[in-house]
């Protein structure tokens, strides 16, 4: 959530910043700053609203300082307004922060800055940071450094910080506790950002700061400490992306793109299969725990009916905010895998780390390198999706899927739950994922057409069985976020129990229908809600036109082993969630109150 930025080299400030927040529109926001020390002020200049109403604001101006911080906010305390906006300073003007995260004991700090004197002028918990920086800072003759490190000591809760202090006109200092923060590297020229695309276009050689560590930015060189003041030594990350993985590259929107990227994505991630070495701890493993949140826990029950099929471990899939404090039971015996997008985000990392307490050996499926959870995990599997720009998740969702199943195949192989001839043509099967994903892809003018009818119903049902209803999941979710329309999953075998209540012409039910077995048990729950008339739509494996008699249209896609047919059903979801979102007038790539990576709870 939230992006920050900041700059500190021999430029104009003011574009850089701009073109840099602009890169991380993706995470969501509803205001946007900056702060630039030019000459001997600090210049503060935000506004409610996005980057291009900051830029218009600021068009007749000239804001030319070499140094400055910048900010797109998503509100937490206080509603998105121009005043609530960040940058936030301390009531003189002289101190300019940035902050992502949330700081728990604001409201106590606050009431004790109130009792000193201090007038507040926004809602924010960031503002009492900015008016305690100032208190310590007056407190330690005025060195900005020994203030930062007081003022951390006082805060409670997620921060990723960027501090401009007027009288110190040679160093930006920037720190972080569960919440993402990477500084670059350039020549001349330094830079930070809460996340990479936002430096790409000026280094590659970066740092990912730790929990707990402080960055001092002077335009030749970059400092690193503990927040205790500690000095740190550390060889940089060379980044590889191609930086026009992060364009759109002629495509309308960065989703459509991501979906059109799925076929390589999937294929990129099969060719890790010679890398995943399982450690022999894996062949004693009684019991497997999935925990992740969102799209990427859809990704979990899916591994859960994967493990279970072809290793026979009992799996436990969860939740990750719900695990953090429901006091789970582990132990020793678990393998305890865990599924992020972007490696950060806050529910999932506090679930690594109670199961790390516990002394369970975490694995990591993750698509960022370099992110905190590749670096406090045992054991990593990086997707290969490449950058993922769009808020509603595809291409990382299929690829985390294609891991799940190699993983399930590896202990498999290595717990002799498989024979090799089985195996083998499980991984022959996994290989033409990639050709078939392509296929669905360049028939997706009939979900157009599709949903080009459809986009205006007023609830929208998706149901399946075993691993359709995994897909399910993650379809309903899909249409929720950028679609805006009401839309639920459900088991369908669950329709009699409940759902069907709510069943009128104004319903639209998506059957996914693509494990064989279960055909005839799918088309009678697809004609119960037909008869109540709901419009009806089939994605299935189906070639015979089983289910033609009995939906409205069918969407057939190629077949696969049942058990791998999720990475291909989600897909014309996916679409059918974009067009949708493309009908009802809206942005598929920003969904509103959404951010990409959800960094506090």
């Amino acid at each position: 959530m939230c992006g920050i930025v900041g700059y500190i080299g021999n430029t104009n400030a003011t574009p850089i910043l701009i073109n840099a927040l602009k890169k991380l529109e993706y995470r969501g926001y509803d205001s946007a700053g900056i702060a630039v020390l030019d000459k001997e002020d600090i210049v503060v200049r935000k506004c409610k609203g996005m980057i291009k109403s900051l830029e218009a604001k600021i068009a007749d101006e000239v804001i030319s300082g070499t140094m400055g911080i910048g900010h797109t906010r998503w509100a937490t305390h206080g509603e998105p307004s121009d005043v609530n906006s960040h940058p936030q300073t301390n009531v003189s003007g002289t101190i300019a922060v940035v902050h992502n995260g949330i700081i728990e004991n604001y409201a106590e700090i606050k009431s004790w800055l109130q009792n000193q004197g201090v007038v507040f002028r926004s809602e924010t918990d960031t503002e009492v940071i900015a008016h305690l920086l100032n208190y310590h800072y007056e407190k330690t003759q005025k060195d900005i450094f020994k203030a930062v490190l007081k003022t951390l000591n006082h805060l409670e809760g997620s921060y990723a910080l960027g501090v401009l202090c007027k009288d110190f006109p040679d160093r930006i200092i920037v720190a972080r506790k569960d919440s993402p923060l990477v500084v670059g590297l350039g020549n001349g020229e330094n830079f930070m950002g809460s996340d990479v695309p936002a430096l790409l276009e000026h280094t590659r050689e970066v740092h990912f700061l730790n929990d707990h560590e402080v960055a001092v930015l002077y335009r030749d060189r970059i400092d690193l400490f503990t927040d205790k003041g500690e000095k740190l030594i550390r060889k940089p990350f060379h980044v590889d992306w191609d930086i026009a993985a992060a364009e759109k590259n002629g495509y309308e929107h960065f989703m459509m793109k991501e979906i059109h990227e799925q076929p390589k994505a999937l294929l990129d991630t099969f060719k890790l299969w010679n890398e995943i070495d399982l450690k022999d701890s894996w062949k004693d493993v009684q019991r497997i725990v999935i925990t992740a949140c969102g799209t990427a826990y859809h990704a979990g029950v899916v591994g859960k009916y994967a493990f279970e099929q072809f290793t026979r471990i009992p799996v436990e899939v969860d939740v990750a905010s719900e695990y953090r404090y429901r006091n789970p039971v582990c132990s020793k015996n678990d393998a305890f895998i865990v599924i992020s997008q972007s490696g950060e985000t806050a529910d999932t990392l506090a679930a690594v780390r109670l199961a790390k307490s516990h002394g369970s050996r975490i694995l990591a499926i993750t698509n960022c390198v370099g992110s905190t959870l590749s670096r406090e995990a045992d054991e990593v599997i990086y997707t290969r999706a490449g950058p993922e720009i769009a808020v509603a998740s595809t291409k990382a969702f299929t690829t985390q899927l294609m891991c799940m199943y190699m993983l399930a195949l590896k202990t498999a192989e290595i717990r002799g739950t498989m024979s090799k001839t089985e195996l083998e043509k499980n991984l022959t099967e996994l290989a033409t994922i990639s050709e078939k994903a392509q296929e669905i892809v360049d028939n997706k003018e009939t979900i157009q057409k599709f949903a080009a009818r459809q986009f205006n119903k007023n609830k929208v049902f998706f149901m399946g069985r075993l691993y359709d209803y995994a897909v399910s999941l993650e379809s309903a979710l899909k249409l929720k976020e950028i679609a805006y329309t009401h839309s639920e999953s459900f088991a369908a075998g669950e329709l009699k129990h409940g759902p069907i209540a709510l069943v009128d012409n104004s319903t639209l039910v998506v059957a996914i229908a693509t494990q064989k077995k279960l055909y005839e048990k799918l088309a009678s729950n697809i004609k119960e809600v037909a008869t109540r008339g709901a419009s009806t739509l089939a994605i299935t494996t189906d070639h015979s036109g089983l289910f033609d008699n009995t939906v409205d249209e069918t969407f057939v896609i190629p077949e696969t082993f049942d058990a791998f047919s999720p990475m291909l059903s989600v897909i014309p979801a996916q679409l059918f969630a974009y067009y949708c979102s493309i009908q009802r007038g809206n942005n598929p790539d920003k969904p509103r109150n959404l951010a990409k990576s959800v960094t506090v709870e």
